[in-house]
């Protein structure tokens, strides 16, 4: 009997144990099949996060990258914050601030050096006391015959080797402000006195010059400068050379600070040259290039210097006109001005 007892509780052990097991594996089985479904349930909603919040803070959203994992960082990521970027654009624009100050301050420089060589250029040198004239030709000469006399004398050639800027005024004497001339009348026949033949005296535009010049519309808009300018132009457009001339003359003096400046002395210059007189035209176009502060025609007017002086068959000036053309306004010279310039230098035998 305690054989038997002895024998049958290991027996009931082990029953108990075999009908466990499969209910204890079930249990292990149901665990880890929630475990896996919870895992995968989270994994889902944390990427569903991401695309609904991208770039969310770190402490609602961790990372999908663990610490050490390399990451490529995407496309579009400042590689510094707002106020950095802003600092280094203001040193940068300093920098170019203080380049462009240096390089203003060395052309101020070279046009005060330059403008100090034609201004010593232009003093004239005392010329030897003339020889004492008849006293009938002292009394027959006039004011105006010899105003006349000193206008129309050419100036001499400069003689010296200097640079090509520095002999620039030599080409053409000092720049006097021309005044504004009527232009040249027409004569009309009237008798005289003495032999009662007709002699010529000035005569008024005839009416249909005056008619053409009245059908010439004048700008009105609310710049009444660039109105007078713009007049001026349509005068010369229409070959009436002498309005153009009085008319260009009349903005200037009464508008010494616009901005068409430089436009209109270049083009009174122009108006005089196209009307035949060269000697008149290279005062504009001398004055209009020596502007330090109005130089949008400068390079105009050096080159049409140039052309007045060729007219007057002087090709020593005019090669010199057009050196410092090409010097000074090497971009001219390439670009806008280049057919000019061959039309200029054709004929002329320049060193």
């Amino acid at each position: 009997m305690n054989r038997f007892a002895a024998l049958r509780r290991p027996l009931l052990a082990a029953l108990a144990v075999a009908l466990a097991a499969p209910v204890i594996a079930q249990s292990n089985a149901t665990d880890q099949g929630a475990e896996t479904r919870i895992r995968k349930l989270e994994a889902e909603v944390r990427a569903l996060q991401r695309q609904v919040f991208p770039g969310g803070d770190g402490k609602f959203f961790p990372p999908l990258a663990q610490p050490g994992t390399p990451t490529a960082s995407p496309s579009g990521t400042p590689a510094s914050n707002p106020v950095s970027d802003l600092l280094t654009r203001v040193d940068a624009i300093e920098a170019q601030l203080a380049r462009l100050t240096a390089q203003q301050e060395e052309n101020s420089n070279k046009l005060a050096q330059l403008e100090a060589r034609l201004t010593a250029l232009a003093t004239p040198s005392p010329a030897p006391a003339p020889a004492p004239a008849p006293a009938a030709s002292v009394a027959a000469t006039t004011p105006a015959a010899a105003a006349t006399t000193a206008a129309t004398t050419p100036a001499s050639a400069p003689t010296t080797g200097a640079a090509t800027g520095s002999n620039l005024t030599a080409m053409t004497g000092p720049a006097p402000r021309p005044t504004a001339t009527a232009p040249a009348p027409r004569p009309t026949a009237t008798p005289t006195a003495a032999s009662g033949r007709p002699a010529a005296r000035p005569a008024a535009p005839s009416a249909q010059r005056l008619a053409a010049v009245r059908a010439i519309e004048k700008p009105k808009t609310d710049d009444a400068g660039d109105d007078e300018y713009s007049y001026g132009f349509r005068l010369w457009e229409a070959k009436f050379y002498p309005e153009a001339q009085q008319q260009l003359i009349l903005f200037l003096d009464k508008y010494p600070r616009h901005a068409r400046r430089s436009f209109a002395r270049n083009l009174l210059g122009r108006a005089y040259l196209d009307d035949g007189k060269p000697v008149e035209a290279q005062k504009w176009f001398l004055e209009n290039y020596k502007d330090r502060q109005f130089r949008d025609r400068a390079a105009d007017s050096v080159l049409f210097l140039a052309e007045a002086t060729k007219r007057q068959k002087d090709t020593n000036r005019a090669c010199i006109a057009l050196a410092q053309f090409v010097d000074e306004f090497p971009r001219e010279a390439a670009g806008r001005l280049k057919t000019q310039y061959d039309a200029t230098r054709a004929g002329l035998k320049c060193d």
